[in-house]
């Protein structure tokens, strides 16, 4: 199965109502447990690769290379995306060039005049390429992968103005933010995302920030129009944490030490946890 374009099946899910995962990716073990849970769950996927995050793996070709070759290597069969998560304007159009199916360019940090005009430039540009693209309006709070955010609510007007544009989903700022909550966060701006959604002409909106949001929040947030949601820091989080325990409890001993594929097993497996859970409160679990 060939890359999809993600604002496809996110059309569905908006239609029907559940929401699609957008898990990050930074490596190959990664790629490969959140592939395995897709096509056990028969869920489409969003494969989301951060700038920082391609640069790591060597380039947007190699992230490609690797996610196409897995595909037919597993015989996934599921819809999958690769996207770019948080681009530039030139990274934008670099993973195009490279074969992304989806990417997002994040003009929050313009005025909304320039983020009008570069994000018209974007759309032309990936369109042309059969590619759907996410645009930006508010912030996202906290940091993730060098890109910082205010945590700026979005304006339902500069919303409806990004949307009318063209762009395939919209990322709107509701108070969410990247990385952990703080124990004094106000939640959700529910009043602000049902008026985006109903001002945007009913495309697909995205939640960033899902790690650390109440399940009931996350299910609201659906019902008002969230049809993809980004998960990455509770992997990271699960990951770096299942492995120290491995250490801490000496079963590396087990594999002497120095075999990467045993010590990092269990960090593997701990992300597949997190993505079966996510899969299923988003409903998107036998959707494919």
């Amino acid at each position: 199965m060939r890359l999809v374009n993600a604002g496809h099946i996110l059309k569905k899910a908006r239609k029907e109502g559940y929401g699609i995962g957008q898990f990050n990716i930074n490596n190959l073990e990664w790629t490969r447990a959140i592939l395995e849970v897709a096509q056990e769950k028969q869920s489409p996927v969003i494969l989301g690769v951060s700038e920082g995050a391609a640069k790591y793996m060597t380039g947007f070709k190699t992230v490609v290379g690797m996610v196409e070759n897995m595909i037919e290597a597993l015989d996934i069969t599921v819809p999958v995306a690769i996207h770019l998560d948080h681009g530039s304007y030139e990274g934008a159009k670099n993973a195009i060039a490279a074969g992304f199916s989806s990417v997002m360019f994040d003009g929050s940090h313009y005025d909304i005049k320039e983020n009008l005009q570069k994000t018209t430039e974007i759309v032309d540009y990936a369109h042309m390429y059969g590619i759907s693209v996410e645009a930006e309006v508010g912030s996202i709070g906290g940091e993730e992968d060098g890109v910082t955010g205010t945590g700026e609510v979005a304006d339902p007007e500069e919303c409806r103005q990004i949307a009318a544009l063209g762009v395939d989903f919209l990322a709107a700022g509701i108070g969410n933010i990247h990385g952990p909550y703080p124990e004094d966060w106000k939640g959700l701006d529910m009043g602000v995302l049902k008026e985006v959604g109903e001002t945007t002409d009913r495309i697909p909106l995205v939640l960033h920030g899902g790690t650390g949001i109440p399940d009931d929040q996350v299910s609201e947030a659906v019902s008002y129009g969230v049809s993809k949601i980004n998960v990455n820091t509770e992997k990271q989080l699960v990951f770096t944490q299942a492995i120290r325990d491995y250490i801490e409890a000496g079963k590396d001993k087990e594999s002497k030490g120095f075999d990467p594929r045993k010590i990092l097993k269990p960090g593997v497996e701990a992300i597949k946890d997190v993505v079966r859970e996510k899969m299923d409160l988003f409903g998107s679990t036998n959707k494919a």
